[in-house]
């Protein structure tokens, strides 16, 4: 079998080892392969394990004996699902392999906010400690957690344990889903009530065609005036003018943003520009024990094709 691995760079920097697939036939990686060499680099491939090259209908059409997608990823917006099935080509993903440092990131987020831990630190190294005439200068306003409410929209495994952890804290967790769902000592609104009445707001839906821009000017006009915004979902459900408006009129007091809809961020991205925003490059589900994990799923997903039963198949 002939194994193609188009975009190992965005899996490894060196710190995880991918020869794991050399035992199931030829395996030829690449750091990265710009989009327009990629259907000349899987042409003779039967599976390719990738994390965002554009799997698009020309490239899978072209790909004469492609019978297996693997995706070092839970999205799989990258891959055209119709064209694959079309194709017979089985697509699976790794769910639920980054909840637990998802919902950390979350939270370091969170707790940067409240605590003010980058906007101390930068103060007391440009000498403003130093020079202080009280041992506690107090010089940005911090906040207890404890009391305070989060609102998680999205309810799939980061979001139940982005709420674990808030239960923790001892804050009151609001929740809207699209599908029924229920946990303990989570209470679920309609979206609006749960923007309205949240003190914090994260984000943990899938890109679709029904969540892409979701978080738009209406959507930020019913959240609570003072609170802050998370999003380490997809970039593609923000709106990226309509959260400048919200922070620039002091709608909201921040925001925390882990990915954007065009990454690598381009040097114009309106997100350098914004005020009270926090960014962070699209690293929430990377920490080395995450990635392990995530490649003994990819790992998984492929021997169970090979014996004739996929799992964590997304197409059908």
């Amino acid at each position: 079998m002939k194994i193609v691995l188009p975009d190992a760079s965005t899996v490894t920097n060196g710190d995880l080892a991918l020869d794991v697939f050399e035992k199931y036939g030829e395996t030829v990686i690449y750091p990265l392969t710009e989009q327009s060499l990629l259907s000349e680099r899987i042409c003779d491939a039967e599976a390719v394990f990738c994390n965002k090259s554009i799997m698009s209908r020309e490239i899978i059409m072209q790909a004469k004996n492609l019978r297996y997608i693997g995706l070092f990823a839970t999205g799989y917006n990258n891959v055209d699902l119709e064209a694959a099935t079309e194709r017979g080509i089985v697509v699976s993903n790794a769910g639920a392999y980054s909840t637990d440092a998802v919902a950390q990131h979350v939270f370091a987020l969170i707790l940067n906010q409240a605590s003010k831990i980058s906007a101390y630190d930068s103060f007391v190294k440009s000498g403003g400690w130093q020079t202080s005439a009280v041992f506690s200068p107090i010089v940005f306003p911090m906040t207890e957690l404890a009391g305070k409410t989060i609102g998680i929209v999205g309810f799939g495994s980061i979001g139940r344990r982005v709420s674990e952890i808030a239960k923790a804290f001892s804050m009151r967790v609001l929740a809207y889903s699209r599908s029924p769902k229920t946990a303990e000592g989570v209470t679920f609104l309609s979206l609006s009530e749960v923007l309205a009445n949240s003190d914090f707001v994260t984000m943990h839906l899938p890109l679709t065609k029904e969540t892409e821009k979701m978080c738009n000017r209406e959507f930020f006009s019913f959240m609570k005036k003072g609170a802050y915004f998370i999003n380490t979902s997809r970039g593609g459900v923000v709106e990226a003018t309509a959260l400048k408006e919200a922070l620039v009129s002091e709608k909201l007091s921040g925001a925390a943003i882990d990915v954007l809809e065009k990454e690598p961020m381009p040097m114009d991205s309106l997100y350098m520009s914004m005020p009270n925003v926090t960014v962070t490059p699209h690293v929430a589900w990377a920490p080395l024990e995450t990635r392990q994990r995530l490649l003994q799923i990819v790992e998984e997903n492929f021997l169970g094709f090979l014996e004739g039963k996929p799992k964590n198949q997304v197409n059908r």
